[in-house]
């Protein structure tokens, strides 16, 4: 398998009406550039640019700090693109057929389509990452069994698998990759809660150790992270835009939920929010403690609701250039959440 880096975006149905089915459009390829250098990071990172065991390279991909992006995956000329409907209210759109769509791959119509299906029951591979520094001590146990219940409703033993961290100034990993639910249980329980946040180095961290991996699977499983945090980091050697582009590296899609229960959004909210946005995610932020749990519900619902489209590109190199994706929902009610393109990674 091949990792590849992809932009994520939401488009209305109503601009693809007009487009018969894998039509093509005139459209421009953003430039692989490399982004400019970090003007504010947690932490000033070494001088000789040689981090330790916790700290990411400097990024290397093509795509800007800001900028919202996602991935996918290709074997060899093939492109497994996943992806969300929902209509006007949020609402998952989940009996759509192949041809309500339209895509483009590089201004092109794919060359030809392999499958076409509804992913619900994908294997999982999830990470809990639940923020344990001093900042959230108040509403830590509440995170816990939130946290656990969501692992009870959606693992299926026979298929999904999680491992579970906790983190303040570095990552702890309690419980490695199981499909054991007891044993995830005690990995959360065992959390304690106390000292400052290195959030980025621990994002950074959960992708690179533990989910980088399924990204070089031959089946397709479906890669996510949750982090319930207040999104303050403090501590971290790793910039924002480091644990994003790892995150991209091992294809996985971060759900953030904010423990910040404030009247108004801070500036660790904002983080959450970048992350999710950048990973293909989303930003979760529960009014009160106790929606938390209904956050997770969301999480689980969504898991299990995306479509899948196998395809093979017209005119594929893999010579590291950035290939743009178009796809469209011929109905104007519905709105599609998939990736805007990838890199042809060599």
């Amino acid at each position: 398998m091949k990792t590849v880096s992809a932009t994520k975006f939401l488009l209305p149905c109503a601009f693809a009406a007009v487009f018969p089915f894998f039509t093509a459009q005139s459209q421009t390829t953003p430039a692989a550039t490399p982004p400019p250098a970090q003007t504010q990071p947690a932490q000033q990172a070494p001088a000789n640019g040689q981090p330790p065991s916790t700290q990411p390279p400097a990024p290397a991909n093509g795509q800007q700090p800001g900028d919202q992006q996602y991935t996918i995956t290709t074997s060899a000329n093939e492109v497994d693109l996943v992806f969300t409907v929902t209509d006007k209210h949020g609402r998952f759109i989940k009996d759509l057929k192949q041809s309500d769509f339209a895509l483009l791959d590089d201004q092109k119509a794919p060359a030809q389509i392999f499958s076409f299906t509804q992913q619900t029951n994908l294997p999982l591979r999830v990470g809990i990452a639940i923020d344990t520094s001093t900042s959230i001590r108040q509403r830590f146990q509440f995170e816990q069994q939130a946290a656990a219940e969501f692992l009870f409703k959606i693992l299926k033993p026979q298929s999904d698998k999680a491992f579970v961290m906790g983190f303040d100034v570095t990552p702890d990993f309690k419980q490695d990759w199981t499909n054991n639910l007891d044993l995830l249980n005690t990995g959360i329980n065992s959390l304690h809660s106390g000292g400052g946040t290195a959030l980025f180095d621990a994002v950074y961290s959960a992708c690179r150790d533990k989910l980088l991996n399924f990204s070089r699977e031959r089946e397709p499983v479906r890669r996510a992270m949750v982090l319930v945090s207040d999104g303050d980091d403090n501590q971290s050697h790793a910039y924002l835009d480091d644990a994003i582009k790892e995150c991209q590296r091992a294809q996985t899609i971060v759900y953030t939920i904010s423990t910040n229960v404030s009247p108004s959004r801070d500036r660790g909210d904002d983080t959450l929010q970048k992350i999710a946005d950048a990973t293909g995610g989303r930003a979760f932020f529960p009014k009160k403690l106790e929606d938390i749990s209904l956050n997770f519900q969301d999480i689980e619902d969504e898991l299990r609701s995306q479509y899948a489209l196998v395809y093979k590109p017209a005119d594929f190199t893999a010579n590291g250039a950035f290939r743009t994706i178009y796809l469209f929902c011929l109905d104007r009610r519905y709105t599609v959440r998939a990736s805007k393109g990838y890199f042809a990674t060599k």
